[in-house]
Order: C-alpha cells, then structure tokens, then sequence
C-alpha cells in the first residue's frame, strides 16, 4: 500500500477527473493511437503506418489543447464520424480499479463531489451511458463548457464562478501533470496524479505531485 494522508477534516469538495482518473485510459489510448489511424487507412486507402503518419502530427499540434479533446473537431479534420466509432467500441470503457469504491466512500462522506473532464459532452454522455457514476456528483463539468481546456488557467477561475467552491478545501485528482500544475497555480490546495491511468501500460515516471497508486490509498481516513 502507497497511503497517503489527508486532511480529510479540511475538504469539503472533491474534484475529479474521468478518462485516466476514474476511467481506464486504455480506452481512449486505444482509441486514438490503433482504432481510429486504421478507420482513417481503410477510408482514405492508405496503408496503417501512413495513416500514423498523416494523423499523429496533427494530434501532436493540438495536445493539451480544447480541440485535442473536441469530437467536432476531429470529426471535421478526418472526415469521419468520431462518437460514432466511439461508440463502436463502447464495451472497452472500464473504470479504474477502486474507482466505484473511491466515489461512495465519498458520496458517504457528504462531501460536494464534481466530476471536472476535458472530455466533449458527446464522449461524456457515451461514458456515463456506459458507467453509471453520474449519480455520485453533484456537476458534471465539461471544459468545453467554458471554451478552454483544463490546461488553460483561465478555467479554474470560470470553474469557481460557476460554482463557488473554495479551492483551499478542494482536492483534485487527475492523471495529467500540466492539469495539475494549472489547477494548483489556480489555488485548489490537494492536487494528486494518478500513477497509472492506463491498465495495459506501466506506471507513469515520478512527478511533482504525489501518485495515487489506487484509490485505497486515500479511502478510511475521513
């Protein structure tokens, strides 16, 4: 076990991520590196490694950006249908390991939960339809709601005016080091990375923040 102590007695609002932080990033990873470049081959009659060489540049130039993560965007670049091949292959969404657990064991707790994703509303819907985790929050919050990646440190202060939390008695989780960076710089005072989002790929090198390596880690102490 890799506990981490809280201050469980000082958080009143858990924010979390979904793709990499509830969800097993496998999906989306899969998704996007093997699933789509061979759609993208076969539709344009390409061979797979030129499709990789087509579409990985443009991934590239958008990542952490809100159009990396927009369905519209992508299915205007490509010329395909992404939420319905989303769709397609529905079945390998999976939550993390825990995940259920981690989201009653706070739901129990009374604390406001908000699930806060860089994910389009049509990739949310799709995921929610599948999981069932949208009774365990309070909001579910898309950045693209507010037109700017979480990222951008702009959408913390657009997270707080639409819903006045305080960030000094918050915890965030999510699997990405540049989220975490903006949402700390944002004020939110308990910020934890998650040490393998992905099931199929090995834990992340060591960050700046402390890994959760599963969600035990921080359960029972409140």
């Amino acid at each position: 076990m890799n506990r981490i102590d809280l201050d469980w007695d000082n958080i009143d609002t858990v924010c979390l991520d979904m793709d990499g932080t509830l969800l097993d990033l496998h999906f989306d990873n899969h998704f996007w590196l093997k699933y789509i470049p061979q759609i993208y081959a076969d539709d344009n009659q390409i061979s797979l490694e030129q499709s990789k060489q087509k579409l990985f540049p443009k991934m590239e130039a958008v990542k952490g950006k809100l159009e990396w993560y927009c369905l519209d965007f992508w299915s205007k670049e490509l010329g395909l249908n992404i939420a319905r091949h989303k769709a397609e292959i529905a079945h390998l969404i999976t939550p993390r390991d825990g995940a259920i657990e981690f989201l009653n064991f706070v739901k129990q707790s009374g604390k406001q939960q908000l699930l806060v994703t860089n994910a389009h509303r049509d990739s949310l819907d799709l995921k929610i339809a599948t999981i069932d985790i949208k009774q365990y929050f309070h909001h579910l919050i898309s950045s693209h709601d507010y037109g700017m990646a979480k990222e951008h440190p702009d959408f913390w202060q657009k997270l707080q005016l639409h819903h006045p939390i305080d960030f000094s008695r918050t915890l965030f989780i999510d699997d990405s080091n540049n989220v975490l960076e903006a949402a700390q710089k944002a004020g939110i005072k308990y910020v934890l990375d998650i040490a393998k989002p992905d099931s199929k790929k090995p834990n992340k090198p060591s960050s700046s923040f402390p890994q959760l390596h599963h969600f035990s880690d921080i359960m029972n102490y409140a």
